[in-house]
């Protein structure tokens, strides 16, 4: 599983980079915030949860490793599409957020879990 996170990972460091730059070039910053979760979350997190994975094997063999991949990579992006709209304007889209934002918690709370109990010494 560890390769799979760091691979899916480097996707979501080329959409942060590529929101950076449309940023940049059109000197409008309103996706800001999406531009920091996505580099943070999926890039950042993302990495960071598969070097974890490949140095403790144990870990990422579980299926609380799978739930964690799955949950995050569905709830990333729900939760990046509704902050798109909702700092464009569409107030609408604050449910697509907090239930990406929960659903990814959640995961977060999995990935916890399952390094609690099967990274030993």
């Amino acid at each position: 599983m560890g390769v799979k996170f760091i691979k899916i990972s480097v996707c979501y460091f080329v959409i942060g980079a590529c929101i950076g730059m449309y940023m940049s070039m059109t000197e409008q910053f309103t996706l800001t915030p999406v531009h920091v979760h996505i580099n943070l979350l999926g890039w950042t997190a993302m990495t960071l949860a598969g070097l974890i994975y490949v140095a403790f094997p144990a870990a990422a063999e579980t299926t609380l490793a799978k739930v964690h991949y799955w949950v995050h990579n569905i709830a990333l992006p729900i939760m990046m599409i509704g902050l798109a709209l909702f700092v464009s304007g569409v107030s609408a889209a604050i449910p697509a957020v907090a239930a990406g934002g929960s659903f990814l918690v959640f995961g977060i709370i999995v990935f916890a879990i399952n390094i609690l109990k099967y990274v030993k010494n």
